[in-house]
């Protein structure tokens, strides 16, 4: 492993300290040296030298909610991450990982690997194609499945064991019918625990009813009891390095939701976040209640912090795939339906207008999905269609004479329901970035949520670094920078006890971002069709982020991926201390 010398930059360490022009030392993948000692500590002659004049040098960033778990064999750069300064990530996020895919170390059972690849492709919205052709489908352990990956990615991952996947390799179609018997639950645990012990980063589950399987039922974990949740946090108490990650539901958090979560990460012991937390200035007072998640907890012996996305959740969403959608009232197994069964309801009159009765029916601040004039028809495909392209469905509604529902709905048969449709961004105003900002400065939360590696055709949140600093610090001048590069490295990184990392000290591993502060920022997005099976993602890369090292080596120059692939496999206890809830 070469040394390397960067030469010049404003180094912000990551611990929210002021900045200071130094030079950094690397060698054999660690900080060797920061300041005048720097260029002493290495042979000049043979190191890779970077000029950061100008540019900010920071610990790389820390992703801790992605969903990176297959395209991990399709695609070891996990991009576009890396092109967005991250250096690290956590997968198996939300109960949906795709290990074990067996109990007791027997062999696989096909309708289980099917049903987590078919629920992973529904509820992830990761093509389906992809899923077959990119992944082998071969391991049957937690263990096995983090072997493959290991000395192959270019960031350095962990990942969570997941809830869905022991339930379904334990209890097979019973896993989406019932509860678990005792000798059922004792079985879960005994997987649960043989995955920690093999690295696994703790554990992940969901009780979100926006989670349905591709038969358009409630995913696995949905059916679990409080008893069997609690139960399995308690085996995360008993492995070192270990964490917590749920989602509890969708809109405002009952009281008993929030003693779910306190006794969740009681009996662990150890912290647990929750996704997503959504803010704007229109919603504070539901931010503020939800923040109270952390207040109950810590009176249960708890410690649960609220994950929030520091920009506005946009969402592409279609007719096809249905995710979002489906979280309206009876609208779970519509989405389901198969494509052609969808058309054949949606053009006749009667169902279609039942359709948009049981939509009306929804109740909480879910109702708002369907408010259908309010769409923006992001990507339209028929001829007749394309002249509404970049208009809302309710302009379009207004022009036809038509309702708003019945305008939607035409579109979507015209285009054999592949329109894009997408939520109005009405989160970049100046008073919801101050208050974004004055949430991610409370003890209660922690920056994250990107969902990277999910919702190929939706979503384009994997930019939510570069998002932060180009807009909460360089636009809206609302924190300095090295506060910005805090929340992005050592809070992630202390919150999962990630050993010598998220911060630019002697000794430390050296991931490092250089990045100009006065243009970075994400890139145009747009489709790009590079999944295996010729299936196509939203894609966008970044500007300003001039130089990513994973462990010491150079992985990304501006807007290159480079080759070498030195991310260390992260396991709990091996490469994390352990962080207690109390």
């Amino acid at each position: 492993m070469s040394q390397v010398i960067i030469r010049n930059g404003t180094v912000v360490d990551g611990t929210g300290t002021p900045g200071r022009r130094a030079d950094v030392a690397i060698d054999e993948g660690r900080i060797l040296a920061i300041g005048d000692e720097a260029v002493d500590a290495i042979d000049v002659d043979t190191a890779v030298e970077i000029d950061a004049e100008g540019l900010v040098v920071a610990p790389g960033f820390i992703d801790i909610h992605t969903h990176y778990d297959a395209q991990a064999f399709w695609d070891s750069t996990l991009s576009p991450s890396p092109l967005h300064g991250v250096t690290t990530v956590v997968g198996g996020n939300c109960g949906f990982t795709i290990a074990p895919l067996s109990a007791g170390g027997a062999r696989v059972d096909p309708g289980d690997a099917d049903y987590l690849m078919r629920m992973l492709a529904r509820v992830e919205g990761m093509p389906l194609e992809s899923l077959q052709v990119g992944v082998p489908w071969d391991w049957t352990s937690t263990g096995e499945y983090l072997d493959r990956l290991d000395g192959t990615l270019m960031p350095n991952a962990g990942f969570l064991v997941g809830h869905s996947a022991l339930r379904r390799v334990v209890m097979h179609d019973a896993a989406t019918e019932r509860e678990a018997t005792e000798a059922e639950l004792a079985e879960m645990e005994r997987l649960l625990r043989a995955g920690l012990s093999a690295g696994g980063m703790g554990f992940s589950s969901t009780w979100s009813t926006s989670h349905n399987d591709h038969t358009g039922n409630a995913v696995p974990s949905r059916h679990a009891s409080r008893d069997e949740l609690v139960r399995l946090c308690a085996v995360v108490s008993e492995f070192p390095g270990t964490t917590l990650e749920f989602i509890p539901q969708v809109g405002e958090f009952t009281q008993e939701t929030f003693e779910l979560m306190g006794d969740m990460s009681a009996a662990a012991n150890r912290p647990l976040n929750w996704n997503l937390l959504q803010v704007y200035a229109q919603n504070w007072d539901l931010v503020q209640h939800q923040l109270r998640g952390f207040d109950i907890a810590a009176e249960r012996g708890g410690h649960v912090l609220a994950l929030t996305l520091p920009d506005t959740f946009r969402l592409r969403i279609n007719f096809t795939s249905g995710f979002i959608f489906d979280i309206l009232h009876g609208w779970d197994r519509l989405m389901a339906l198969p494509v052609e069964e969808k058309l054949r309801q949606l053009r006749d009159p009667e169902t279609r207008a039942e359709w948009d009765r049981l939509a009306q029916m929804t109740e909480g601040p879910v109702r708002a999905i369907g408010n259908w004039g309010s769409y923006i028809l992001l990507e339209t495909f028929d001829p007749t269609t394309k002249q509404f392209e970049g208009r809302t469905v309710g302009e379009v509604a207004a022009e036809l004479g038509k309702s708003p529902w019945d305008t939607m709905v035409d579109i979507a048969i015209a285009d054999e329901l592949r329109t894009v449709f997408a939520n109005q961004d009405r989160g970049q105003d100046e008073a919801t970035w101050k208050r974004r900002v004055e949430v991610w400065r409370d003890h209660r939360a922690v920056v994250g949520a990107s969902d990277a590696g999910a919702h190929l055709d939706m979503i384009d949140s994997f930019s939510f670094s570069t998002t932060l600093l180009a807009k909460a610090v360089r636009e809206h001048d609302l924190m300095p920078i090295e506060e910005a590069v805090h929340h992005l490295t050592d809070r992630p990184a202390r919150l999962y006890g990630l050993r010598d990392r998220g911060r630019l000290v002697e000794g430390a591993h050296a991931d490092v971002v250089v990045f100009d502060p006065e243009r970075v920022g994400p890139a145009e997005v747009s489709m790009r069709f590079d999944l295996p099976g010729g299936a196509g993602r939203v894609y966008g890369g970044a500007v300003g982020i001039e130089h990513v090292l994973v462990n010491g080596v150079p992985c990304v120059r501006g807007e290159d991926l480079l080759d070498p692939r030195p991310g260390t496999l992260l396991r709990s206890g091996r490469d994390t201390d352990t962080v207690t809830a109390r």
